[in-house]
């Protein structure tokens, strides 16, 4: 078993390779060496911005990537991370402005280059449909696990369990969706309702168009293949493709969120290229460690997360909210979750947790 230090080998590299990519711009930029040292805190400080908003996404793909196959592990700890990276930092932001301002790819890029300003109010007009986005494919990622009729472990029982029984009404999931989006709708602007509703509704649509996937592919492996092949089918392209959505929905708060630090996209994907590269490390680790197994309602406290993360970016549809109140939240419910695990454990030494809360020791 590697020691924890060894997981994040690589990201300690990148984040020696970034740091001096963001002074060396910072410089560019300035000509002075004040320029380039808060280019390089800059792009720590969204390193950790990064990492902060995304340890709970670590947390369930860690739990998916144990399902997986060895082979489809490895493509996405190595395609998925350059998807992350490349992707989502530095392609999706130059595609907003693409598509918002009508531009050419290098034009966009030249204009983030060269005309920063206007290249991150671009940006913020995207806001919106983001938002919209963002927050019904989380919303209906956390309800799918809460309402799960096989999860037998609770964390919060009164809640959890009210939840699961709510959820044996099919349905209930994009009902509780749709409800949110009406109450934003009801004070949104005049002229904006129509956007945050498309977008919303992509969300759901889209959310529903990977989970039917997963099922096409079960039944794919089910009936056409036997044994670890069919394994393969279901565990496989339809498991990244979910991951890869996931990780996108996440990643669209910090890449918003960061124009508010810097209008750089250069600094931008560096510093949260850098934040994922450690979420990648923690995900290996918590696969290969077992962590999950050991901590009975980590994975309940990510989840709980990730609820409160889809309402404040439906929130961010009428006002503005700090992102370390997001990462801050976030946390808290992460880390309570881990000292209640501890605390389980304690009072029931040598007794187990089935991943996914789904099964009991």
């Amino acid at each position: 078993m590697k020691s924890t230090l060894r997981y994040f080998s690589w990201a300690f590299g990148v984040t020696a390779l970034g740091l001096v990519l963001a002074a060396a711009i910072g410089w560019k930029y300035s000509a002075t060496a004040g320029g380039a040292g808060a280019a390089l805190l800059i792009a720590a400080v969204l390193a950790v911005l990064e990492i902060s908003l995304s340890f709970d996404n670590a947390i369930v793909n860690a739990n998916k990537l144990r399902q997986m196959t060895p082979k489809w592990q490895h493509r996405f700890l190595t395609w998925g991370i350059l998807i992350a990276v490349f992707g989502m930092r530095v392609l999706f932001p130059l595609l907003i402005v693409v598509i918002a301002a009508g531009l050419g790819p290098f034009e966009a890029l030249e204009l983030a280059a060269t005309r920063p300003a206007e290249y991150a109010a671009i940006v913020e007009q995207a806001h919106l449909p983001i938002v919209g986005f963002g927050g019904a494919f989380l919303m209906l990622v956390a309800l799918n696990y809460f309402f799960d009729q096989s999860k037998e472990v609770d964390w919060i029982k009164g809640i959890e369990g009210g939840l699961r029984q709510i959820g044996e009404i099919r349905g209930m999931e994009v009902g509780f969706v749709l409800v949110c989006m009406m109450a934003i709708l009801h004070f949104l602007p005049a002229g904006q309702e129509h956007v945050f509703t498309i977008a919303a509704i992509w969300g759901v649509v889209t959310y529903l168009l990977v989970d039917a996937l997963g099922h096409v592919l079960d039944r794919f492996g089910g009936v056409r293949r036997r044994g670890p092949a069919a394994g393969a089918a279901r565990q496989g392209f339809g498991a990244f493709l979910y991951l890869e959505v996931l990780d996108a929905s996440f990643s669209f708060d910090g890449v918003i969120g960061a124009f508010a630090l810097t209008q750089n996209l250069f600094l931008i994907a560096i510093g949260l290229g850098i934040g994922a590269m450690y979420v990648r490390s923690m995900t290996v680790m918590l696969v290969e460690k077992g962590t999950l197994a050991q901590f009975r309602y980590l994975e309940h406290g990510a989840f709980w997360s990730i609820l409160v993360l889809s309402v404040i970016m439906f929130i961010q549809a009428l006002r503005p909210i700090p992102e370390y109140v997001t990462g801050l939240l976030g946390a808290c419910f992460i880390g309570v979750s881990l000292a209640s695990s501890v605390a389980w454990r304690r009072r029931h030494p040598g007794r187990g947790r089935a991943p996914g809360g789904r099964g009991q020791g």
